[in-house]
C-alpha cells in the first residue's frame, strides 16, 4: 500500500507535529482531499493527499512530532480492509500493534501530489464495517476495557461491542482474520491511551522512559505519575523510571505510592514542551540578539492629525469594506520614509561581508497568536495604494488570528512593525528579525496634555499622543540614518499632509 510521507512544506523544515487528523481508518478519499493538519516551526498547514483510495492506517498519533520523510498515513484500494493504527480513536483499539504482513490488509493506490490545490468539499463517506477480531484480539480488547482508570476507558462502536461479545458473525473466514503480534514496548511505538499521553505532556514526562505495566505492554496513568514523581525526587534511592513498576490503581483508590507529593507538584507547576512556532521564534530571537548590535531610539509625538485622518477615511466609499486604523497611516509613513533611508531596508550578509540593499519592501506585521508570535509580511508593499495596503493588512491579520499563516507568507521580510499599542503598552525595545536591519515599535495612542502653538502662543490641550521606538542594526545603519528615518516617520504621523513631500 502507498504510504504518504511527511513532506517539506517549505523553508527547509525538518520536522512537524501532527495536530489533527481530518480522516479516519476506513474513509475513502480522493487526490487532494485534506487528510491532516500539521504544525511546523512556522505555522499550521493542511496537507492534501497525493493518493486516492481507502485510508488503511494512520501511522502517527496526534500530538507527536516526526521528521520530514516519515510515513504518516497508508492508503490502499477501496476494497482493502481497514487496519487500526496507533493514531486511531480510542474505540478503535489503537493500542494494539497490527501485523501488516498479510497481503489482504494492504492495497495499491496512485496519484500525484498537487499540494496547494484543494479539492471541493465531498459528500459523507461511510466507514467500512469491521470484521470480527481474532480470539487473541478479543481477549486483548476485553482486558483493555476492564483495567486502568475509568476515565481512560475507550467507548466501543456498536459493531465493535457486538464483535467483542460474540454476537456478530465473522465477516471473513477465520483463516484470513487479522493477527495481533505482541512485541516488547521498546521495539514498537509507545502504547498509551490519549488521556495518558495528555497527562504525560502536562507533567513533562517522556513516554519512552516510562515502565509499562498495562495490558499488552501499554503505559498507564500510574506509570506516568510514577515517572513524574521519580523526576521530582531526583531519582531517590538510585532508582530511575525504568526501575519502578507501578500497578494499575482504579480511580478513587488511595495509596501511599501515589501520594500527596505528586498531586501537589502537578498543581504548583506545569511543563510545556517548546516546539513549533515558539521554538522557531526563540531560536531566531536569540540568534538576532547576539549577532546584530542593536540600537533603539524613541520619539513621542502628537498623532491627533492621524487619528482625525482615520475617521475621515472611514467615511469614504473606497474604504467601506476594509478596516482603517492608525496602523495603516504608520505603515504608509514607513514606506515613504524608506525612500530617504535605503539602509533601513537592507541586510548585513555576515558570510559574504556585504550589505544587501533591497529594492522592494516586504512589510512584516508582528502578530501574537495562540501558538506564538508570527511575522507575516505584505509582499511588495511599496507598490500598493493606500486602499490596497488596507486590504492587505486586513487579510494578513485575519489569517494570522486564525492560525492559518503559511510559511511562504512569512518568508523574505525586509522590515517589521510591531504594534504593542493594542495591549496598552507605550513602547519597547524590539529585537530585529533575522534577515532584516530594523524594526519599528508602535505604542498605544492615549489622550494626554500637550503643548500646542496657536495664534503665536503656546497652549496646553488634550491630544492623542503616542511613542515610536526604532531598533536598528548598528553595523551598517549609523545613528544619523536611523534618526532621520524615525524623524521622517514621526513627521508624517504628526502631519499626514507632509507625505506629499516624499
Amino acid at each position: 500500500m502507498p504510504e504518504y510521507k511527511l513532506p517539506d512544506v517549505g523553508e527547509g523544515l525538518t520536522e512537524a507535529e501532527i495536530v489533527t487528523w481530518k480522516v479516519k481508518v476506513g474513509d475513502v478519499i480522493a487526490i487532494n482531499d485534506i487528510v491532516v493538519e500539521i504544525e511546523t516551526a512556522k505555522s499550521l498547514v493542511e496537507l492534501p493527499s497525493p493518493y486516492a483510495g481507502e485510508v488503511t492506517a494512520l501511522l502517527v498519533p496526534e500530538g507527536e512530532t516526526v521528521e520530514v520523510g516519515t510515513p504518516i498515513i497508508a492508503i490502499g484500494e477501496p476494497s482493502a480492509g481497514a487496519v487500526p493504527s496507533p493514531a486511531a480513536a480510542p474505540g478503535d483499539a489503537a493500542e494494539e500493534e497490527i501485523d501488516l504482513s498479510n497481503p489482504a490488509a494492504s492495497g495499491g493506490g496512485e496519484g500525484e501530489s498537487l499540494v496547494g490545490r484543494n479539492k471541493a468539499d465531498r459528500g459523507a463517506v461511510r466507514r467500512a464495517r469491521k470484521a470480527a477480531p481474532a480470539p487473541a484480539t478479543k481477549a486483548a480488547l476485553q482486558g483493555a476495557f476492564t483495567a486502568g482508570d475509568a476515565a481512560d476507558e475507550p467507548v466501543l462502536e456498536e459493531a465493535d461491542q457486538a464483535a467483542a461479545s460474540g454476537d456478530l458473525e465473522p465477516a471473513v473466514p477465520a483463516a484470513s482474520a487479522r493477527t495481533v503480534e505482541v512485541r516488547e514496548p521498546a521495539a514498537v511505538r509507545v502504547l498509551a491511551k490519549p488521556p495518558v499521553r495528555k497527562l504525560a505532556k502536562d507533567l513533562g514526562v517522556d513516554l519512552t522512559t516510562c515502565a509499562a505495566s498495562g495490558p499488552g505492554g501499554s503505559i498507564t496513568r500510574g506509570d506516568v505519575e510514577g515517572a513524574a514523581e521519580g523526576h521530582a525526587d531526583g531519582g531517590a534511592a538510585g532508582q530511575s523510571a525504568h526501575e519502578v513498576s507501578r500497578p494499575l490503581v482504579p480511580r478513587g483508590t488511595s495509596t501511599t505510592a501515589r501520594g500527596t507529593s505528586t498531586t501537589a507538584s502537578a498543581a504548583r507547576e506545569t511543563r510545556e514542551p517548546v516546539k513549533g512556532v515558539r521554538k522557531m521564534m526563540a531560536g531566531a530571537m536569540v540568534g538576532s540578539a547576539f549577532s546584530a548590535p542593536h540600537v533603539t531610539e524613541w520619539v513621542t509625538i502628537d498623532a491627533t492629525a492621524s487619528v482625525e485622518l482615520v475617521e475621515r477615511l472611514k467615511a469614504r466609499r473606497e474604504f467601506r469594506d476594509v478596516k482603517v486604523s492608525p496602523l495603516l497611516v504608520l505603515a504608509k509613513a514607513v514606506l515613504l520614509a524608506m525612500r530617504r533611508a535605503p539602509e533601513i531596508n537592507s541586510w548585513w550578509d555576515e558570510a559574504a561581508q556585504e550589505v544587501v540593499y533591497k529594492h522592494y519592501v516586504n512589510l512584516g506585521i508582528a502578530a501574537a497568536t495562540p501558538r506564538g508570535l508570527v511575522v507575516p509580511n505584505i509582499k511588495d508593499a511599496d507598490q500598493l495604494s493606500l486602499v490596497e495596503l488596507a486590504e492587505a493588512l486586513g487579510t494578513l491579520t485575519a489569517t494570522a488570528r486564525d492560525g492559518r499563516t503559511q510559511p511562504a507568507e512569512m518568508a523574505d521580510g525586509t522590515f517589521t512593525i510591531t504594534n504593542v499599542g493594542v495591549f496598552g503598552v507605550d513602547a519597547g525595545t524590539p529585537i530585529i528579525n533575522p534577515g532584516e536591519s530594523a524594526i519599528l515599535c508602535f505604542g498605544a495612542i492615549t489622550k494626554q496634555p500637550w503643548v500646542v502653538a496657536r495664534d503665536g502662543a503656546d497652549e496646553i490641550a488634550v491630544r492623542h499622543v503616542t511613542t515610536l521606538a526604532l531598533s536598528f542594526d548598528h553595523r551598517h545603519v549609523d545613528g544619523e540614518k536611523g534618526s532621520r528615518f524615525l524623524a521622517d516617520v514621526a513627521g508624517i504621523v504628526e502631519d499626514p499632509g507632509s507625505a506629499l513631500l516624499f
